[in-house]
């Protein structure tokens, strides 16, 4: 990407600290009984909250990681949501509804597959203009009843570091199954001044969705800051997931379905995250799609 100005330099850092999925110093489940654990100790959260389907979101900044977790019951059964996570491809399908996700391509790395992420502007984009992140992925654990699955990323622009997603999956019974989808990333000096400014200038308006008091007309106060960015970009991806699971074939049908339910369900939050309309959405990310099948077809074309 082309940098002319340190102006442009901080919003383009914005954009790629805000956009990347992460994880960090999150201590996991690691196996069925304790995921279900957490389950029952977010049951009223999940059942009572301001979201409208059962979900809970947790965000902080510690020690210069920025951490965003995202805990929900999905109702599906555990083998088919277990399935269709396990593909890396999938994840590509997953990803590319995101905004600010202009490509996605999983290939077969010496160290397993590898996701090869472009990031970069919430309008059409070049590929050559955006920042291309390798995210090794791992299906870690794959039994009949828990699915833990990473993605890692050691560094990224600007001092920034240990980029990472990790995503849990437990069954709960012969219908529903519990999501837990973590993010979090380091930043370096360059990074955290490009945040403030970021923060100072084109977000400053911006809030997450932990209520963190309420204003004098009884209205909720909702987080902003860094912890506004976590939750707004979780709550995305975590769409993106419920979105891929309600069509997850590759069909032309499908596809479409996936697209216009994430825009639908985006914009179930206007104040957090609304930013383009429907149509200029399916506009974009047509051409996204077809762009990415071009290359996926040339890299698996023989000889």
């Amino acid at each position: 990407m082309r940098l002319g100005s340190s102006r442009t330099l901080f919003r383009s850092l914005a954009i790629s600290l805000t956009m990347l999925p992460l994880s960090l110093s999150v201590v996991h489940a690691q196996d069925a009984t304790s995921l279900r654990a957490r389950h029952e100790l977010l049951r009223r959260q999940l059942l009572v909250n301001h979201f409208d389907r059962p979900l809970y979101i947790e965000s902080s900044e510690i020690k210069g990681a920025l951490i965003g977790d995202v805990f929900a019951e999905i109702g599906k059964p555990y083998a088919h949501v277990a399935k269709s996570l396990q593909g890396a491809e999938h994840w590509c399908d997953i990803l590319i509804l995101h905004l600010n996700v202009k490509g996605c391509l999983a290939e077969a790395s010496s160290e397993g597959e590898t996701l090869n992420l472009h990031i970069g502007k919430k309008s059409e984009q070049r590929l050559a203009d955006t920042y291309t992140f390798g995210f090794l992925f791992r299906a870690v654990t794959v039994h009949d009843d828990y699915l833990q699955i990473r993605l890692h990323s050691p560094g990224g622009p600007f001092g920034t570091s240990d980029y990472r997603v990790t995503l849990e999956l437990v069954r709960l019974d012969e219908r529903r199954s519990f999501l837990h989808l973590s993010y979090a990333y380091r930043s370096g000096v360059v990074a955290s001044m490009a945040m403030k400014t970021y923060l100072a200038t084109a977000g400053r308006s911006k809030v997450g969705f932990s209520i963190s008091g309420h204003k004098a007309n009884g209205q909720p106060q909702y987080v902003g800051g860094v912890r506004g960015v976590i939750e707004r970009n979780t709550m995305r991806y975590y769409l993106a997931i419920e979105s891929f699971l309600d069509a997850p074939d590759a069909s032309p049908q499908q596809v479409e379905k996936r697209l216009n339910d994430w825009h639908s369900y985006v914009e179930q939050y206007p104040l957090q995250l609304h930013e383009i309309q429907r149509a200029d959405y399916l506009k974009m990310k047509h051409k996204e799609l077809a762009r990415q099948q071009s290359l996926i077809t040339a890299l698996t074309a023989p000889g």
